[in-house]
């Protein structure tokens, strides 16, 4: 199984492990992350949630070939009905703190996933991107909102418009994580800080957590519904197509002719 979930001691754990694929997503692994975090939700024993991958590598986002065979918004279906949209919705929905402890890579989704975590630990080897524009893409989950409300416009255009990799200490500075350790101890840390939410009331952690993200949260789901329509468009264009070819082909897409 390329997604592990464990619940102890009120935490429950769900670990992208598929390391021989640089923990590249699959529509599977996004239902099955859907669903542990539903679980987690409805559960009244866990207080907590954390999401971390493999040692050096937290996601290198989607899965290129899986997501090609099976696009979001494959056969006329709505982008919410897709298996990334129903993790993005059960991320947001998700009461319970959510912590996420990143070592390595974190590219695309894996990047903007963090936008959404409660608390973000990430190692001093971590390098996040979000390189949509390069493939012909759009950004997604929200990030062409909240990248620039973290960043400010100028450094947001480099993230999101020239798809620039950023380090763990620019991602401490621009406000995306709380703190940059050793990459040995970031998911110890982020569990001892779970840990912390079983000796605090839940109601008061839950409704603090709603009423933090509820000024921003229908602005930010109709961000999500728009991104998500327009990925989809982009998908299709001749752009995208150059750049998945050049991908696959392990040469530099050339968008001259555009």
């Amino acid at each position: 199984m390329t997604i592990r979930t464990a619940t102890l001691e009120g935490v429950t754990t769900i670990e992208i492990a598929r390391p021989e694929k640089k923990n590249a997503l699959t529509v599977a692994m996004y239902q099955a992350m859907a669903d542990a975090l539903r679980a987690a939700h409805a559960d009244a024993a866990v207080r907590a949630v954390l999401i971390t991958g493999q040692p050096g590598i937290f996601t290198s986002g989607n899965d290129l070939e899986d997501f090609l065979r099976n696009p979001p918004g494959a056969g006329g279906a709505a982008f919410e009905e897709s298996a990334v949209a129903q993790f993005m919705r059960a991320l947001l929905d998700c009461q319970k703190p959510v912590l996420a402890a990143v070592t390595g890579a974190a590219i695309g989704i894996g990047t903007t996933m963090l936008l959404h975590c409660d608390f973000v630990y990430v190692a001093d080897d971590a390098r996040l991107a979000m390189p949509f524009v390069g493939l012909g893409l759009v950004p997604e989950f929200g990030a062409s909102l909240l990248v620039p409300q973290l960043m400010g416009q100028r450094r947001a255009a480099e993230k999101l418009l020239l798809g620039e990799p950023f380090s763990a200490a620019a991602a401490v500075e621009c406000g995306l994580a709380n703190a940059v350790l050793p990459a040995a101890e970031v998911v110890n840390h982020a569990r001892r800080v779970a840990a912390r939410f079983n000796t605090l009331p839940p109601g008061a952690v839950q409704e603090s957590k709603r009423l933090m993200s509820a000024p921003l949260r229908e602005r930010l789901l109709k961000v999500i519904q728009n991104e998500g329509e327009l990925f989809i468009q982009r998908l299709h264009s001749p752009e995208a197509k150059e750049a998945f070819q050049a991908f696959f082909e392990k040469r530099k897409p050339d968008f001259s002719k555009f």
